[in-house]
């Protein structure tokens, strides 16, 4: 081989490490290039690790929860506004990693793959989001709270719109405690418990269990069973929560009869329960238009012995929950067995005017057979109706489920899940107090403030 072949084909090898090379670098800067610009070593956007440069982020109606005002980020002057909207809105830190400041940031920053961050050097700021929850109904649900640990959220199960997204504990993001890291009060404050947060269902439970009962024992509707305060499974004994005598499957669900529906658990089975609970999301990880959540429902019954499976079917057992995802499910019933995908951003606009709005969507991840989705309905309207009387939720026309769910430590969780069924009024609430006892008592009360607030 002569001296010009070899330099040949050391030429070709430069070449090809060079296109190689350039391939690399174009594809970490698609794959890379926002995260590169909207670090926090750019000081066009952030200053001393905070966010200070940015679009505004605005409630339903027109409310300024967040922006940028002379090179700094500014929240909304009424401080419960402040805090009830705080884990949708986000941090300045990045800390609430599903609020929409961290989420989407790359947005609020204006980022493109052509200009970079040109709208920030050309205008000072970003796009503004403009979000479908309500400040005023999250106002109502956190002074419902009233400083106890939970969440509240309710959705508009037709359109898919989230009105109220509150966690608690929170803070004032204008004034952030210097203890924060340290006091117990604020254990948890930088999780959105609506989205991320994980409990035991307690009862609500019983309706995922109902469901599986609806479509696989034909007989529901004719069996009765005898409440002693107990349930025997052969193995072990499921504790009632009352002694109800003879009772058929409606009133089962009305009175929350543990020994009835432990005894539907046992007849119906580890594979058929989890099949039901996989129709209705459990072991499924669900985002939130966009809002990547560390939280997946889970269901497992695989090794359960008859008396695990008993109180696997009443909400105990190892089954977690998020409201996020309960919430999803009762608008899933309320809507006829179809569930629309709950989302909090409305919809984004540029500084030049252009306007990009979220479409709702199926979430195909829950669904129902419309026969079944009506039946559980019309049992749900059985519980108020006869149960928690409408007196409870006045005007609402409200269907729903509550749950005491047991814990290791303390006061039970209170839940309580629902939708009212009026047509001109279609949300789906799902409430959580941690630690608040009876279901109705505390969860119960909550959910008919919002809902109040919310309907009117």
């Amino acid at each position: 081989m002569n001296n010009t072949t070899k330099r040949a084909y050391v030429l070709y090898a430069v070449v090809a490490l060079f296109f190689v090379g350039m391939g690399i670098l174009i594809y970490s800067f698609i794959a890379n290039g926002a995260q590169w610009a909207t670090s926090k070593a750019n000081r066009h956007l952030y200053s001393d690790g905070s966010i200070s440069a940015a679009g505004s982020v605005y409630d339903t109606n027109g409310e300024i929860l967040a922006q940028t005002v002379d090179g700094k980020r500014k929240y909304n002057s009424d401080v419960t506004i402040r805090r009830s909207t705080l884990h949708t809105v986000g941090d300045l830190n990045g800390y609430i990693a599903t609020g929409v400041q961290y989420t989407y940031r790359n947005t609020l920053t204006g980022y493109d793959f052509v200009d970079g961050i040109s709208s920030i050097v050309s205008y000072g700021k970003g796009n503004d989001i403009h979000l479908t929850i309500n400040s005023e109904i999250c106002k109502t649900a956190y002074k419902a709270l009233n400083g106890r640990k939970g969440a509240v959220g309710v959705y508009n199960y037709k359109t898919g719109k989230i009105v109220c997204m509150v966690s608690s504990p929170n803070y004032d993001p204008k004034n952030k405690p210097s203890d924060i890291d340290s006091n117990k009060k604020y254990e948890g404050v930088y999780l959105n418990r609506v989205i991320s947060g994980l409990y035991t269902p307690g009862s609500t439970f019983k309706v995922i269990t109902a469901v599986s009962a609806i479509e696989n024992l034909p007989d529901i509707y004719s069996q009765t069973f005898k409440c002693t305060g107990e349930y025997s499974t052969g193995d072990g004994i499921v504790k009632c929560n009352g002694v109800h005598g003879t009772v058929n499957f409606e009133q089962a669900l009305n009175h929350s009869c543990n020994s009835a529906f432990a005894k539907i658990a046992v007849e119906l089975g580890s594979e058929r329960l989890t099949a039901t609970a996989s129709e209705l999301g459990f072991n499924i990880k669900l985002d939130v238009n966009g809002i990547a959540s560390p939280a997946k429902s889970s269901f497992d019954v695989s090794k359960a012995a008859k008396v695990d499976l008993g109180w696997a079917g009443i909400g105990q057992y190892t089954t977690l929950v998020s409201p996020y995802h309960m919430m999803s499910i009762m608008g899933c019933i309320a809507n006829g067995g179809t569930a629309t995908e709950p989302y909090v951003v409305d919809y984004v606009q540029t500084q030049n005017g252009r306007k990009t709005e979220t479409k709702s969507e199926a979430f195909t991840e829950i669904s129902l057979p419309a026969d079944v989705a009506n039946k559980m309905k019309k049992l749900l309207r059985s519980n108020v109706v006869n149960y928690y009387k409408d007196s409870t939720f006045p005007g609402l026309e409200m269907c729903g489920k509550t749950g005491t769910a047991q814990i290791d430590d303390g006061e039970p969780h209170s839940w309580f899940v629902g939708f009212s069924q009026n047509e001109s009024t279609p949300y789906a609430v799902a409430v959580v107090v941690e630690n608040g006892g009876t279901g109705l008592a505390a969860a119960g009360i909550v959910a008919n403030k919002v809902m109040q607030a919310v309907c009117k």
